[in-house]
């Protein structure tokens, strides 16, 4: 748990810096929240990398992520900002599982 709250706070850290310093929206408190999308979405992905959770379950908690997400930002921005939350989810998560898929292990803990 640890460890995925490590990579939570990196990723965030690491992905508002981006934002911030090359992409500058101009709005603050959407680069922090676009920020803490990408560090969920790394952390969940890490803390889900284990032979516990079954491919459903899986994809069952990234959308209640995802979910959140939406109403979250629908709650503090408008719902047309919050939906690329889920666009920056879901591809750091898919990425994670692609790039664990090449590994014999088919993991990137081990």
């Amino acid at each position: 748990m640890q460890k995925a709250l490590m990579y939570f706070a990196l990723g965030t850290v690491v992905s508002f810096l981006i934002n911030y310093f090359f992409l500058s929206s101009e709005n603050l408190g959407l680069d922090i929240y676009y920020a803490v999308a990408f560090g969920l979405a790394w952390g969940i992905a890490y803390y889900l990398d284990t032979p516990n959770f079954t491919l459903p379950q899986k994809m069952g908690l990234s959308f209640v992520a995802m979910g959140i997400l939406v109403l979250v930002g629908t709650l503090i921005f408008k719902l047309e900002l919050a939906i690329p939350s889920i666009l920056k989810f879901s591809t750091v998560f898919v990425a994670y599982y692609l790039f664990a898929s090449f590994r014999g292990s088919k993991s990137l803990r081990k």
